[in-house]
This record gives structure tokens, sequence and C-alpha cells, in this order.
């Protein structure tokens, strides 16, 4: 046998021959058969655990039932994944499982998304066969950006893999044993208490409503009907092509024009739209970055700062690196601190009389909004309200809106135009490739050429650290990208040895974001996330940059007539009040 072959195996599932890369699971080859085992605690993204039990499956020759998401696959298996007693086992799980979860689907914030819902549904699981055990324990809403509701908790371990695994970042555990154990932070501290970081990823892998977005469409709500304030919006280059889901489109689809409608629809007075804001942050970073790496005039490297639960992390666990961040406030703060400044003198508006509303990918983005006095550069919060993709797709749904057959508008002037730059903020590697397009052209006066505006080196979620070196007038420039708090970490280590150690530096800029696959994969977005949708998503950014008259932030005449109406000149006084923050070094417990 060649050493090709040996590399597969082949199996019966149900009679079929499969024939699947060896170490496949059970569980992934049967999904290649076209064979759904219903699964609860299993997501492909994540490490198998074999917590839930529903997967069990019967192989010839053998006395049990076993887990087909944490079994490989044996060459010349024999697996049946459907029988009386199969089914049987799984209703009999299901039903421990109910027993142990409180009856609130109607009322469940999860309610039509939950994946123990549709279990219960399939096996036909009308009426309690159990006492119930649900446990009395209170819900966690401190940080007022996620929610933990730990008596939904189906001990799945999702949310802890990711979270210490995937994030590094430790703010929950396990506590206790049996029913009484619960997914909690340690040490009997509240969520806000702990190191969380806000960034949302352990609600985004939570099965059920156990972990949740911070719910604030009651206070939009509010606002849009109150006919004394002026309402206006932004909408994320994530959320656009992530939306569609909830809707039944595919993953990627571009609804940017048909959001600007159906916000209209909604009562907002503007609306507009945050890669405006990242074009801006283009114009303001690769600037700061020319002053450090051209003129010496700040610590390289130079790191980005768009994402808050980054900056939530390097406040706590990288203080010493503070210097090397860029001052720059992420696209959604610097569209908001405009809307209540010189959009609201332009149009005679009084700023304590507007609500301006951000829709972000992401749950740390409604910490941000808060987090320093330089996030109310107005003098009132530059942003009222950050929701999450999910809590606009509630409202849309309450609304009556559909976006299927929705005519598209344009956004509002001067925060609705936008380049190519602008909307690959949306995943990894996209901050730093329109960064780059900027600040060649800053280093050089001269335009990267068409079939240059593209680094595909910096692309892709497959890497959680990506580097290249990039050629700006004959200097080379090393640049990381790094995704996933872990693989972040790891740079910055490298970075901390340089210090410490001397000689050449590893890199002179490096784009950080929390979430895989940057804000695509945001812990605000449509819940099912996996590496293949975070693709399809990036892939509908990509698609949109291609497809732009201007793909470089500093071509966008909006950004041109911003400098010389109000802003004067990247970083200036006024640009440094507006669009700038600062950092402050925190502890990881909070006292």
């Amino acid at each position: 046998m060649s050493q090709a072959a040996s590399r597969h195996i082949t199996a019966k599932i149900n009679g079929i021959d499969v024939t699947v890369p060896e170490g496949t699971s059970i569980l992934d080859a049967a999904g290649k058969a076209h064979i759904r085992i219903p699964t609860l605690c299993y997501h492909p993204d994540l490490p198998a655990t074999a917590a839930c039990g529903i997967c069990v499956v019967r192989v010839k020759g053998r006395p049990n039932l076993i887990r087909a998401c944490s079994t490989p696959l044996d060459n010349g298996m024999d697996v049946a994944t459907q029988d009386a007693e199969i089914v049987k086992v799984r209703r009999s799980v299901l039903s421990m499982i109910l027993s142990n979860h409180p009856n609130e689907c109607l009322t469940c914030i999860r309610n039509g998304t939950c994946e123990l819902q549709d279990l219960a549904e399939d096996f036909g699981i009308s009426r309690d066969s159990l006492p119930s055990m649900v446990p009395d324990r209170p819900i966690d809403d401190s940080t007022q950006s996620i929610v933990l509701d730990s008596r939904k908790c189906v001990h799945c371990g999702r949310c802890i893999e990711v979270c210490q695994e995937v994030q590094d970042v430790w703010a929950l555990c396990v506590k206790g044993r049996g029913f009484e154990s619960a997914v909690l932070p340690a040490g009997d501290i509240s969520l806000s208490e702990s190191p969380c970081v806000r960034c949302g990823q352990c609600s985004a892998h939570c099965p059920t409503g156990a972990i949740h977005e911070y719910d604030q469409t009651e206070e939009v709500w509010n606002a849009l009907m109150d006919p004394d304030r002026y309402c206006a919006v932004q909408i994320a280059p994530a959320v656009r092509v992530s939306v569609g889901e909830a809707f039944g489109m595919a993953p990627g689809a571009d609804l940017t024009r048909r959001l600007y409608a159906a916000l209209r629809r909604m009562g907002f007075d503007a609306v507009f739209d945050t890669n405006f804001g990242a074009d801006l942050t283009v114009i303001e970073e690769a600037h700061e970055f020319i002053e450090r790496f051209v003129h010496g005039r700040g610590e390289l490297p130079l790191i980005t700062s768009c994402c808050p639960a980054w900056v939530d992390y390097l406040e706590k666990y990288h203080t010493d690196l503070i210097p090397n961040f860029s001052s720059c406030k992420s696209p959604q703060a610097m569209v908001g601190s405009l809307v209540k400044s010189h959009y609201a003198k332009s149009n005679k508006l009084d700023p304590k009389k507007m609500t301006v509303v951000s829709i972000m990918p992401c749950t740390a983005k409604k910490y941000e909004i808060r987090r320093a006095k330089d996030m109310y550069a107005s003098g009132e919060p530059d942003i009222d309200v950050s929701l999450t993709t999910r809590e606009l797709c509630r409202m849309l749904r309450q609304a009556g809106i559909g976006l299927e057959g929705l005519a598209g508008t344009d956004a509002d002037s001067p925060m609705g135009q936008y380049s190519g730059a602008g909307t690959i903020f949306g995943f990894t590697g996209g901050v730093m490739e329109a960064a780059l397009r900027t600040a060649h052209y800053l280093a050089t006066d001269r335009e990267l050429p068409a079939n240059g505006l593209e680094f595909a080196s910096l692309h892709g979620i497959e890497e959680g650290v990506k580097t290249a070196a990039v050629d700006v007038n004959g200097a080379e420039v090393r640049v990381a990208v790094a995704h996933g708090l872990r693989h972040v970490g790891k740079v910055m280590d490298i970075i901390r040895a340089w210090k410490q150690n001397g000689g050449e530096p590893p890199f002179h800029f490096v784009e950080v974001m929390a979430c895989q696959g940057g804000c695509v994969g945001g812990g605000g977005q449509i819940c099912g996330v996996t590496n293949a949708i975070r693709k399809e998503r990036a892939a509908g950014l990509v698609a949109d940059d291609r497809n732009r008259e201007f793909r470089c932030a500093h071509h966008n005449p909006d950004i041109k007539k911003l400098y010389d109406d109000f802003l004067v000149k990247p970083l200036g006084e006024t640009a440094h009040k507006y669009l700038h923050t600062s950092y402050t070094p925190r502890p990881r417990y909070a006292r």
C-alpha cells in the first residue's frame, strides 16, 4: 500500500462505504456521507468533549454505545447511527438535560435559535418526563456586555474551551460537581470582577441562553419613539455580511444598502457607515506609523487599537506594551464623536437631544463606549447604545422588516461614503492591509499599483499569526497579524523578548483582533459560526473592496473634505481631541 493510501481508511456507516483521512471522527465521517448525527456539546472548531452523550452510535462487535464526536473511525468499522435503542438512549439523555434546565423558552433570548430547543423538537419531547431539578442561581449581567445565566447551562464545555484555550483569558471555570456544577467565574466573584475582556466568544459558542449579549433593544426603541430625540445609527463592516444568515441567506451576502433602507424604516433620522470611520482610522494610524517608522517619534512596533476586547486585554495583561499601542480610537468611536460634534454643529442639532447607536459584530463594543473619558469628546456620550448583530435582527423582526426584497438606499453624507480599505476592516489582516495601502503612499508619494493593493500573505484564518515583509521605498517593513487572544499573547511575548535583548525589531507594525477570523467571527454575530462561515463572510467583504470606486482611504473625497472643514490635519490638535484615546493599566481582577 502506498504512503498516500495509508493515510485514508474505509468503513461502513449505515451500510454506506465511507473513505476518510485517518483520525477522522465517526461524527465527521458521517457528515461527509450526508448522515446527520445529533449533537449538543460538539462544535466543529473546538476539541470534542463528549460531554452530552447525544451523539451515541453503535459499532458492530462492541458491547456498548460509543460517542461519535470523540471516537475515530477505524478501518473496516461497521457503524449504525440509528435504531430504536439509540433513539431511546438519546431521548433519555435529552430528558435528563431538560430536567436540569428552566422551562422558559418563550421568554428566553435564544428562543428559536437554541440548539437544545431544536433537539427537543426533533425528538418529540413535548412534556416533562423527569422531576425538575433546576438550580436557583442569580443572573450575572455585571459587565453590561454579556449576561451569564448559569441555570441554563447544559455543561457542554464550549465556553470554557474558548475562554481558556482559545482566548487565554480564564474568566470562566466549572464549579461544583454533578447536578450542582456550574460554569461561573472562579472565586465567587462577578464577571465584571473577573479577567473577562467582554469579547463574547463564550456567548457566540453557547448552544443555549446560558451566555448571551446584554440586550439594549428596548433602549433604542424608546429613543426612536421619542419625538424630541434625533436618532443616528452606524453599521460596522462585518455586520453587513452576516445579518442575512438570520433571514435564510447565505453567509457573506452583502446587504449594505438594504440595511441602510431597513434602518430608515425603523425610524432613524440619519444612517451612517462605520466604514467611513475605518477610512479615518487608516489616515490617522498610517500617519502615526510614519511618525514612528520614518521619523523615530514613538516606540516600535506600532500595535493597532480598533478591537475593544484587545484593548481590555492589553490594559490587564500587557501593560508594559502600552507605549506601543496606537492612540487611534476605533472606527465606531471616531464616527460617534464626529456625529455629536461636527455633524451636530453643521446641522444645528443639540447633542444632548441626540441618540447615536452603533450596530456592531461585537459585545465588547458595549464596553468601549464607556471605557474612558475620551469617549465623551463631544461633552456627551459619543455613542449612546451599541447593539450587536443579533440585537439588530431581533429589532428587524419586531418591526416586520424583511431584507430579502428590500430596495436599497444610500447612507447619509458626510459619513456614509467609504473606500474598499474601510470595508476590509471586518476580517483578520484587513486593518493591516488597509493601513499599508495608505502608509506606502505617505512614505513614497506613490500609489501602489492596482494589482498590489492586496497582501495575500495577510489573508486567511488558518494561521493564528501571520507575518510578512513589505518593501516601502527600499525599506523593509516587517508586519504581523494576530487573531485570537492566545495567539496575540505569543506575539506580545516576542516583542517583549526583543525589548529585553535588543537587536533588530521582529516587527514594525502589528494588527490584533481578539476574535478568531476578526470581526466576521465577533462575539455579537449570528450564532452558529464556524471557520467555513467566517471565510464566507470575509469573502463578501473582499468582494465589496474589489468593487469599490476607491480602494484606498486617502482617496475618499469625504475624508479629505472633513480634514479641510473640521479636523485640519492628521494627528493635529483637533484630530487628537476627537479621534484619539489613551490607556490605563488595570488589574486582571477588579477590586
